[in-house]
Order: C-alpha cells, then sequence, then structure tokens
C-alpha cells in the first residue's frame, strides 16, 4: 500500500511516540478543541486497533514517508456517524512539521481510490470541522464537494462541521 513519496501500514502500540507529536500538538489538534492526554492517545489507537478487527481492516494507518521511512501522519477509511448511518470517511492529521508538502492530498487521493477501485464503494466523505480549511483544501483536492453541515459535540462544545462527499460515478472516465 503505497503511493508516489508514501507508505502505508496499520499502527501498533509501538506508534505511539510519532503519534504523539500530532496528537499531542495543540496547533496541530486546534479542530479538536487541543492536543490529547496520554490517555487520549492510547485509546486513539486502540480504537484504529479496533477497527482493524471489526471493521473490514477500516481505520487510520501510519503514513511514512518513504525518503526518510518516518511516521509523519495518519490517513485511512474510517466509518463515521451521518445523519443516522455509518459512512466511510477519508480522514487525515499529519505532523505540523510536515504540512504543505502536498502529503495529506496524496494519501487522501491513494484512499480515495482504494476506496472505489479496491473495496468497490459507492461514495466516500470527509467530515471536517468548519475551522479547519487546510482540511477543506485537501477534500476539494481530492475531488470532493461540500455537501451539508452537521454539528459535533465534543469536549464539552458544539463544532460545526462541513461534510464532503464524492460518488464513484462523479470521477471522470478514464
Amino acid at each position: 500500500m503505497e503511493s508516489e513519496r508514501l507508505y502505508f501500514r496499520k499502527m501498533t502500540k509501538a506508534d505511539k511516540n510519532d503519534l504523539c507529536k500530532i496528537l499531542q500538538d495543540d496547533t496541530t489538534m486546534y479542530a479538536y478543541e487541543g492536543g490529547f492526554s496520554d490517555k487520549e492517545t492510547d485509546d486513539w489507537i486502540d480504537r484504529q486497533l479496533w477497527r482493524y478487527e471489526n471493521e473490514n481492516g477500516m481505520g487510520l494507518y501510519a503514513v511514512i514517508l518513504k525518503e526518510n521511512n518516518e511516521l509523519i501522519g495518519q490517513c485511512g477509511l474510517t466509518l463515521q456517524d451521518y445523519k443516522g448511518k455509518k459512512v466511510p470517511e477519508i480522514g487525515y492529521l499529519f505532523q505540523r512539521r510536515y504540512w504543505h508538502n502536498g502529503y495529506a492530498a496524496e494519501a487522501a487521493k491513494w484512499w480515495k481510490k482504494y476506496a472505489f477501485e479496491e473495496l468497490g464503494l459507492e461514495t466516500v466523505y470527509s467530515i471536517i470541522r468548519d475551522t479547519n480549511l487546510p482540511s477543506q483544501k485537501v477534500a476539494e483536492r481530492n475531488g470532493m464537494q461540500k455537501t451539508d453541515t452537521i454539528v459535533k459535540h465534543y469536549r464539552n462544545v458544539d463544532m460545526p462541521h462541513y461534510v464532503y462527499c464524492l460518488k464513484n460515478c462523479d470521477l471522470p472516465l478514464k
């Protein structure tokens, strides 16, 4: 599982130190109202491990930069609640020092292709906080269109989120 500059693998508990560079960085995690505690980070990893086993391999995967073999982010497909059903979402989080290099867009495009071509999904989503403009731009570069606004309640805060969507039939013919 790889793109031009990246490869993807399942996360393990041994990835905690690298994931802390993302999940415990207040700037990176502003859309979540700040960085995570050690327990929240452990819970995040455990949730991905559970997803791999219980949601047909879905979950966020470690994103490894080929040039230095460093874990620089996480990206993948997760099942998210939307209007009373579970929908496949392309999600991504990257270390701040790797922002603005096109890695999130490259990873998200790879996962979109995987969702449609390998899993045969008809539609993919990205559900993004209204204040998270960089992630919105990644979704747009991935061909997704904003189709809805919802409110998620997290950390005692009501957070508006935009719902981006792309249907397999929206892709141009090859």
